[in-house]
C-alpha cells in the first residue's frame, strides 16, 4: 500500500456553502479553475489508478474557515465539511482510508464540540489546523484543550502552514514579492510552529501527542546542527533558561514530529529528513493536487523520490504505509462509540 497522508480536497457542498458565505473571495476567483482535482473526483481517481495500492487520507484545502467567516459561520462550514468527508470515506473505502477534521478555530468551545462529533460519530482520525491560527501560535493557552482532546483520543494533528502575500518580506514594504510568501514563507511557518511546540514545553506536557508536519518538517532537518549549536551557545554564554524546564535537549523534541514527504520529488531533501528523524518519523504525503498538472506531478514525483532513497525496503514500507497505519490506527480496530 501507499497511504498518502496529506492530500487536499474541497467537497462540493462545502464549496457551495463557502461561496454563499464569502462571495467574491480569492477562493471563488480561479482557485478551483486552476486546481480542478480539488473537487473533481474523476480527475483524482484517474491519477490514483496509475499507482497500485495508492489510497488517500483527506484534508480540507484552503482557506481555513476561521479566517474567512465569523464564529457561527466557521462552525457551520466545519460541520458541512466533516459530514462530507465522512460520506466520502463510506462511499469510497477503497480510495479514502481516513480524513482529518476541520474545526472552527476562532471558537474553541465550538471546535471541541465539533471534534467530539467528528471523531465519535463520523469516524474522522484527527484534525488539520492551519497555522498561524488567525495570527496566533499553536501554544497559546486557548488552544491547549484541543491538544488535550487529541491526547485523549490518541489521534494526530496535521499542521498546515499558511502565509498570505500581505505579509511583507521586508519591513519597508507592504507585501511579499515573487511568490516568496508561499515558496519560503510556508516552510518558515511550519518551522515556527514546530519551534513553539518544542520550546513552550507542549511535548513535555503532552508526551504522547502526535504531530504531522507538511513539507518534511520545514527547515528543521536542514538546520538541525544550527539549532543544537545555538541552543548550546545560549545556555553556556547567556544563561538562557527554558520556561518550562525541559527535561530533554530541544533537538530531541524536534525529532518527535512526524514529517510528510511533500517536497515535490527532492530525494536529497528526503534523505536529509531521514538522517534527522529516521524512517519511523516520515510519512508518505504528496500535497495533491497543488501542482501545474492537476495533481499528477506531485504524486508521480513524490513516489519516485521515495523509491530512490538509499534506505532499506523495510524502511520505505514504514514511510509508505506502516507509520500511517500506526498513527491513524488503520484499519479501524475499535470504535470511539
Amino acid at each position: 500500500m501507499k497511504i498518502d497522508v496529506y492530500t487536499h480536497i474541497i467537497p462540493k457542498r462545502f464549496e457551495e456553502a463557502l461561496h454563499k458565505k464569502v462571495p467574491g473571495s480569492f477562493f471563488g476567483s480561479g482557485w478551483i479553475d486552476t486546481n480542478p482535482t480539488l473537487t473533481n473526483l474523476d480527475n483524482r481517481f484517474r491519477i490514483m489508478d496509475q499507482y497500485e495500492g495508492l489510497v488517500q487520507v483527506l484534508t480540507l484545502g484552503n482557506p481555513p474557515v476561521e479566517q474567512v467567516v465569523d464564529k457561527q459561520g466557521a462552525a457551520e462550514l466545519a460541520m458541512i465539511a466533516n459530514d462530507e468527508l465522512a460520506e466520502l470515506l463510506v462511499k469510497y473505502p477503497d480510495r479514502f482510508v481516513a480524513a482529518a477534521a476541520c474545526l472552527p478555530m476562532n471558537d474553541m468551545d465550538a471546535a471541541l464540540k465539533e471534534f467530539d462529533r467528528a471523531v465519535v460519530e463520523l469516524g474522522l482520525r484527527g484534525v488539520e489546523v492551519y497555522t498561524p491560527i488567525n495570527g496566533k501560535p499553536i501554544d497559546y493557552p486557548e488552544f491547549l484543550p484541543l491538544l488535550e482532546k487529541l491526547v485523549y483520543y490518541d489521534l494526530p494533528i496535521w499542521i498546515h502552514p499558511r502565509r498570505g502575500s500581505d505579509v511583507p518580506d521586508y519591513a519597508c514594504e507592504d507585501k511579499s514579492k515573487y511568490f516568496a510568501h508561499s515558496i519560503f514563507g510556508w516552510a518558515y511557518e511550519t518551522t515556527m510552529t514546530m519551534t513553539r511546540f518544542v520550546f513552550s514545553g507542549l511535548f513535555e506536557k503532552y508526551p504522547t501527542l502526535k504531530v504531522i508536519t507538511h513539507h518534511s518538517g520545514g527547515m528543521v532537518p536542514y538546520f538541525a546542527e544550527r539549532i543544537s549549536c545555538n541552543v548550546d551557545y545560549n545556555l553556556l554564554h547567556m544563561h538562557y533558561k527554558y520556561e518550562h524546564h525541559l527535561t530533554r535537549r530541544p533537538i530531541d523534541y524536534f525529532r518527535m514530529f512526524y514529517n510528510d514527504t511533500a517536497v515535490y520529488g527532492n530525494t536529497a531533501a528526503l534523505m536529509c529528513c531521514y538522517a534527522f528523524c529516521g524512517a519511523e518519523h516520515m510519512m508518505f504525503g504528496t500535497d495533491m493536487p497543488y501542482d501545474s498538472q492537476f495533481g499528477f506531478r506531485h504524486v508521480r514525483e513524490t513516489i519516485r523520490s521515495i523509491l530512490e532513497m538509499e534506505i532499506s525496503e523495510a524502511e520505505k514500507k514504514l514511510i509508505f504505509e506502516d507509520n500511517a497505519k500506526r498513527l491513524l490506527r488503520l484499519p479501524l480496530y475499535r470504535s470511539f462509540k
